[in-house]
Formats: C-alpha cells, structure tokens, sequence
C-alpha cells in the first residue's frame, strides 16, 4: 500500500458586488470617517445598516449617523493573528454597539493584552490613514474614556460615491487524498491510469474515491484502465484564471476513460475550441518531470458512437 499523500493547497478567488443606496452610503460614509446606519420602522438604528427590515422583512433606507464611540458587547482574545487580519500584533475580536445604535459592529481591539479588555469598555474608532470605501477604513477600535455621542438624520449623500467593492475569498489547507486516491496519484506518476471496481456492482471507479458512490461499499480492488477515452460532454472557458498561462478560450471535458464507469474532468488541447465535440476521442499529453497530463488531444480514431458512452454523460 502506498503512503497517504498530502499536500498545501491554496483556493482563491475575487468575490465582485455592487452596492445598493444603503450600502454604497455606509462605505463612501466610513470614506469620509463617518460611521451611517439605518432606522427601521419600530426606531431601531442598525449599524452595519442592512437593506431590509430582519423582522418585517420590509425594505428600509432612512440613514441615520451615529458616533465612532460605542461600548463593548462582548470580545474573544486574539494572541496569533493570521494572515491578513487587522493588526499584526494579539488584538481582541469584539462587538461594538456604537453610541445611537441598538445592534453591535464586530471588529477589533487594539489592547495590549486580556487584561486590558472587558465588556462594558468604552471605545473609539481609530480611523486608516488612507480609506478607499471598505471596511477596513476602520483600522481597528481603541480604548476611550470620553462622553457617549449620539445620532442624527443623514440624507446618504456624498461626492463619488463607492457603488461596487472586490472582496478576495482565500482558504488555505492542508489536502490528504486519502488510500485510494494516492495510489491513482502514484500511479499517473509512473503513466498509468489505476481505478478501483465495486465488489457489489462492479463498475471501475476512474479516479477512485475509496467507496462506491452508488452501492456506499468500500472499494479495494484495483484496475488499470486505458489511456485514451472519450469526451462525453464539455464547457468552453472564456475567463483567464489567475495564475494559470493558458489563453482564452479553451475547453474542459469530462472524458470517459476506456475501461472506466466514470468520467474525470480535464483541458483539451491539440484542436480548436469550437471543433471539440461529444464522442471526440482523446488520449493524454504529458509534460516533461509532470506527474500527471497537462492536457488531452484527439487521437485521430472515428468519433466514438454515442451509444457507446450514453450513460456517462
């Protein structure tokens, strides 16, 4: 049996919205170091300010300014900060009910330690030496000892708006396959294609999941399986991914291995986009040190007969 393998890996995307009234006045507000919420119709000021009322699901858009002084509600110790926090030193995660709302604001502390820290403690924004219309405008909160303020009607308005924010979505994690999917790694490092076979129905699982998806048995039986296979269905990618040297537009198919009851997804390559077809016949190419194909090309052989691969797409 070969070792688990395990590995770093790194999803990571760019989440895009655009701002309704409400939140485009909040953001351009804490731009110009002023902190809005909004009045539902019973009186509660809500801070962060949300779109609609979250009892009477009514939509809601009478702005209201409160103070960047609050009181803690409650916090939570930070001794490691991580990548991309607030502050680069232990900070405390707390809720801030600012002088004039009724909800909290969750953010940060900048205290030196536990100790200096407990619900009930008054605090003040600390405002970024440059804001953009984030969040983050906000560097943190710190601990005050002046008079509470209070809130007044604001119309909203402010020159140059902020109307669309970029959030970066990453999460970091360690992956282990597992049994069955190291020895399909294993293999392809060596050129070869190894499924496992149900014991119940017998179908080759290509790559192996360890069970069998429609019978729930555990899988042990290993089967090598052809190179080549078919595309049974496909999409064309017309986005450049970040980090990846591959030009616009190219196809990704779920290719139907010979001797495999599964399809796996990979890049064709070899042929034009829009001459990638359902049947095409496709065999892998692998890159120089790779351990795994870098891409499928057809391999000249007839269409395979849609009969053929039906119940794979």
């Amino acid at each position: 049996m070969p070792d688990v393998l395990s590995a770093p890996l790194v999803v990571e995307f760019p989440f895009t919205r655009s701002l309704g009234p409400v939140q485009s006045a909040f953001l351009t507000g804490l731009r110009e170091r002023t902190v809005l919420g909004v009045r539902t119709g019973d009186g509660k000021v809500l801070v962060p300010p949300v779109e609609y009322d979250p009892v009477t699901a009514e939509e809601i858009g009478d702005l209201v300014e409160v103070a960047a002084t609050g009181t803690v509600t409650t916090w939570a110790w930070n001794p490691h900060p991580r990548r991309d926090q607030p502050l680069d030193t232990p900070f405390a995660w707390v809720l801030v009910r600012l002088d004039g709302a009724d909800t909290a604001l969750l953010h940060v502390l900048d205290a030196p330690g536990p100790e200096a820290v407990s619900t009930g403690m008054r605090v003040r924004v600390r405002w970024a030496e440059a804001r953009t219309g984030a969040i983050t405008d906000i560097a943190c909160f710190e601990p005050y000892e002046g008079e509470p303020g209070g809130c007044a009607p604001h119309d909203g308005e402010f020159a140059d708006p902020v109307t669309g924010i970029v959030t970066p979505a990453r999460l970091d994690y360690t992956y282990s396959p597992g049994r069955a999917q190291s020895a399909y790694l294993e293999a392809l490092a060596g050129r070869r294609v190894v499924g496992e076979r149900c014991p119940s129905c017998r179908k080759v699982y290509v790559p192996p999941r360890g069970a069998c998806p429609t019978c729930g048995v555990a899988t042990d039986e290993r089967v090598e399986v052809g190179s080549r296979g078919t595309v049974t269905t496909f999409c064309v990618v017309n986005i450049k991914a970040k980090n990846l040297d591959i030009e616009v537009p190219y196809v990704y198919a779920h290719i139907a291995l010979d001797g495999a009851d599964l399809a796996l997804h990979a890049r064709i390559g070899g042929i034009p986009y829009d001459q990638v077809r359902m049947g095409l016949r496709v065999e892998p190419v692998w890159a120089e040190g790779s351990r795994h194909p870098d891409h499928y090309r057809p391999t000249g052989e007839p269409d395979a007969d849609y009969d053929a691969y039906k119940e794979l797409v």
